[in-house]
């Protein structure tokens, strides 16, 4: 068995049999019937009651007249996310901006999850989360591809001239998954990069040098949040284009 973080064992104890009845359902047999619930999921849930948390202090928080700290956070966040979106997909960007927002948090959250305690670790280390948040924009992206052009959208992946359809649309089909390869591989294959080396240095140095790759991780887990959000905006204005 892998080893568990304090929350994991503690959801594990308590929720074991409940996740397994569901998985169950699904037909899914864990490797371990006794502890289901794996590090990210448990890590994951602490990003998602941060950022409730944070919401909710945004909403309770809203003054025209005194705004306050996190109110102003909430306004650059969206003013920076808006900024791009506008730059990337052009008119409509706004229906898009709360979907890029919740993104960037949560992938910039996760990231940085593993430098603020030794009893966590990044979520996004582990490949299922990278893969869960590039199947989600995906399938966000292809959704909003159809809605904004209907059976059109097909044109993208057939060419300009009928006689190449045969040969443009299964590299298309094919450019299309590999979006998702793309993005979980990069955002996976940094993090746990990142997590490896700070504990190799900790290990062998633990006073001084290990700062500078704390340093160096906290860069690259705020450059691969913006990455995956920007590549994200960049697939939404190819999917909503209207001409092609």
């Amino acid at each position: 068995m892998p080893p568990q973080l304090f929350l994991t064992s503690f959801l594990n104890h308590y929720l074991a049999g409940p996740v397994d009845a569901v998985l169950a359902l699904l037909h899914i047999t864990p490797h371990y019937p006794q502890s289901p619930i794996p590090n990210s999921v448990a890590m994951e849930l602490i990003v998602f009651v941060l950022l409730l948390a944070y919401f909710v202090a945004v909403r309770v928080s809203l003054s025209v007249e005194n705004p306050g700290a996190v109110q102003h956070l909430a306004e650059m966040t969206h003013e920076f996310v808006s900024g791009q979106g506008e730059q990337i997909i052009g008119h409509g960007y706004e229906q898009f901006t709360n979907y890029l927002t919740v993104l960037l948090l949560f992938i910039l959250l996760a990231n940085l999850l593993g430098l603020l305690s030794p009893w966590l670790e990044s979520p996004t280390a582990s490949v299922a989360v990278p893969l869960g948040l590039a199947l989600v924009t995906f399938v966000y992206y292809h959704y909003h591809g159809v809605r904004a052009n209907g059976f059109g959208y097909i044109k993208q992946f057939l060419g300009p001239v009928w006689w190449l359809y045969p040969l443009l649309l299964p590299i298309e089909v094919i450019s299309h998954c590999a979006r998702v390869l793309s993005l979980t591989v990069r955002l996976y294959a940094n993090m746990f990069a990142g997590d490896l080396l700070t504990l190799a240095f900790f290990s062998l140095v633990p006073i001084g040098v290990p700062l500078l790759f704390l340093g160096l991780h906290l860069g690259v887990a705020v450059i691969q949040a913006y990455v995956f959000m920007l590549l994200a905006a960049i697939y939404l204005s190819l999917a909503v284009a209207h001409e092609h």
